[in-house]
């Protein structure tokens, strides 16, 4: 009897695997870290799985098939699942595709290879995406403007610009910041950089790199961007053949005509700005509303627009959270003044209220871009010399969710391109 049981347990636990046919890793509030949860579907396309993201589906889902190897990285990584039956997930997916559900289900195939622009120099407080891309584990490889003008771009299918200053005026940080030791360590490396690539002036190696950014968006690269390296990155294209810096940052003073030779053409999202002549103002431009807006931080919320799973699968990958309702948070680019965001950009996520846009994407060329305002979610003003956000203690960040979609989102534009 007693071997006859034993027999019985064998049996049952060899075909438990296969009637748990599928991993779902639910991404509502029932998931204990939301972060980890896209490495974990990151991982699983490294290991040559593929996986399903199931669009409005409990918070934007994932699933793979059932595999133990799979689960015990869950475990480990403390990321919450579920094992379910095959039955049970066709009954879901055929729940998914019914045509009155605003939900889809979106192939990943292949783990996209990314890019992080960022400086040697970089301070731990720097930049959220990096914070998070080592938190949830997704690898990366870290490059700057050396890689970029010696044609690297190309290698990689998803590329984050740090919260650079593409201007060339350092973010504006002179009047404040000249003498520390970490900004003149910042001004010293770009200007060896640009001796190195032959050019006279910080701005025209800055410039030099956007084109290049711009090229890899063209031919079908993923670009997306947080803070000041939104704003600025569009500055410097319409500035491109025009001295918009003053002497203290390139040694002569800026064109008086500047501002009238401007061409909004060359932009990705902006028009119509008005640059800053004010080398001691905090301020670029006046693209970001941090200056003028009046709102209390318990007010201080932006919304998610809702688009269609089936009809409008890109930007419904984009703003797949848990919750409609993001908390704001500062950066030296804040937010975008909704005036002057050209009429075929995308707004993803606003603050009605406030007539500000957070949130926002658009098509160039064969690629696409996306641009975060702000500076970290999970700290609402961050200053220069804090501490970084410790992940462990966000672990279900709303904010930092909207980065790692548009990590995974190259993937499932690929099958999309296939099909």
């Amino acid at each position: 009897m007693r071997r006859a049981t034993l027999l019985l347990l064998l049996i049952v636990c060899a075909v438990l695997p296969l009637r748990a046919a599928y991993l779902l890793v639910p991404m509502d509030e029932s998931q204990t870290d939301h972060l980890k949860a896209y490495g974990i579907t990151y991982w699983v396309l490294e290991q040559g799985g593929k996986a399903d993201w199931l669009l409005n589906y409990r918070g934007g889902s994932f699933c793979f098939e059932y595999n133990q190897t799979f689960e015990k990285e869950c475990l480990i990584r403390g990321v919450g699942y579920e094992v379910i039956p095959d039955a049970a997930y066709n009954n879901m997916v055929r729940s998914i595709m019914d045509p009155e559900a605003n939900m889809d289900v979106m192939k990943l195939e292949t783990a996209p290879k990314i890019a992080v622009y960022s400086p040697k120099t970089k301070q731990p407080w720097d930049d959220a995406v990096t914070l998070v891309l080592t938190y949830a584990e997704i690898p990366y490889t870290v490059i700057y403007d050396e890689e970029v003008l010696r044609g690297e771009l190309p290698k990689y299918d998803w590329l984050h610009l740090h919260h650079e200053d593409f201007t060339g005026q350092y973010g504006k940080f002179w009047a404040a910041y000249r003498n520390q030791a970490w900004y003149q360590e910042q001004e010293k490396e770009n200007k060896q950089i640009a001796l190195e690539f032959g050019f006279d002036k910080v701005s025209e190696l800055k410039l030099a790199v956007v084109t290049k950014f711009r090229d890899f968006v063209t031919g079908g690269g993923f670009l997306f961007a947080m803070c000041s390296a939104t704003d600025s990155y569009d500055i410097a294209l319409a500035a491109e053949g025009v001295d918009i810096c003053e002497t203290m940052f390139d040694g002569d003073g800026m064109d008086p005509q500047a501002q009238q030779k401007l061409d909004f053409s060359k932009t990705f999202a902006f028009e119509n700005f008005v640059i800053s002549r004010n080398p001691y103002e905090y301020s670029i431009s006046n693209i970001d509303v941090s200056k003028t807006r009046n709102v209390p931080k318990e007010l201080d919320f932006f919304t998610l627009f809702e688009f269609s799973a089936k009809w409008d699968p890109v930007p419904t990958m984009l703003t797949q959270c848990h919750t409609r309702t993001i908390p704001g948070f500062y950066g030296q680019t804040t937010a975008y003044r909704k005036d002057l965001i050209k009429s075929n950009v995308l707004i993803l996520g606003e603050n009605k209220p406030a007539n500000e846009a957070r949130y926002i994407h658009g098509e160039y060329g064969n690629g696409t871009w996306t641009f975060y305002g702000g500076h970290d979610p999970a700290d609402y003003k961050h200053y220069v010399g804090d501490p970084p956000t410790e992940l462990n203690l966000h672990p279900n960040s709303a904010g930092y969710r909207l980065i790692l979609n548009n990590v995974l989102f190259p993937a499932a534009k690929k099958k999309k391109q296939k099909t």
